[in-house]
């Protein structure tokens, strides 16, 4: 009974406050441009970067598991794994890019993977699954390129980098629209 309760209010709560995610959608999208827009050269700046975006990803899903009931508990794993990633690339940001590569291929696998199973788990009730579908698909496919291709330059892992925040905006930006557009 208490956690039926319980659900509803974070629901509400989500109801109400749905604006949010339209402010942060809008902010990964800037984020995204920035980081596209920006002439990385060095290992430095792309790491730091990375641990910023990373970091930013962790608030994001424990804001977004504080008001949601559904996969709570693997977006407070996710929030723990980007917080980590995120702590790493700021503490080593001048390492290699192959371990910066890497920890961002994982990054992006496992976001891709909880995106391509959250469009199915709403496919009944969210009118743009399979926008969130696409999504992690792209996500998925950019995890591979990103792990098969640790060579890359500074410039390709900073398109990386904003692809994944481009991908996070629209998907906060949905997610937005959904929950406005849900029966009180």
């Amino acid at each position: 009974m208490v956690e039926a309760q319980r659900s509803t209010v974070d629901e509400e709560h989500a109801r109400r406050f749905w604006w949010v995610f339209i402010v942060t959608g809008i902010f990964w999208l800037v984020l995204s441009l920035v980081l596209l827009r920006f002439n990385a050269t060095s290992a430095l700046t792309v790491g730091l970067m990375a641990g910023v975006v990373a970091l930013l990803a962790g608030v994001n899903e424990f804001v977004t598991a504080a008001w949601t009931r559904d996969l709570r508990w693997l977006r407070i794993v996710l929030g723990v794994i980007f917080v980590a990633v995120g702590v790493v690339c700021l503490v080593y940001p001048g390492k290699s890019f192959e371990i910066i590569a890497a920890v961002f291929a994982w990054y992006l696998l496992f976001k891709g993977i909880f995106d391509i199973v959250r469009a199915f788990m709403f496919m009944r009730v969210m009118t743009a699954w399979w926008l969130l579908l696409i999504m992690g698909l792209i996500e998925l496919d950019l995890g591979f390129w990103a792990a098969g291709y640790f060579r890359g330059s500074a410039v390709l892992l900073v398109a990386w980098v904003g692809i994944g925040a481009m991908i996070r905006g629209i998907t906060e930006i949905v997610a937005a629209f959904q929950l406005r557009g849900q029966p009180d």
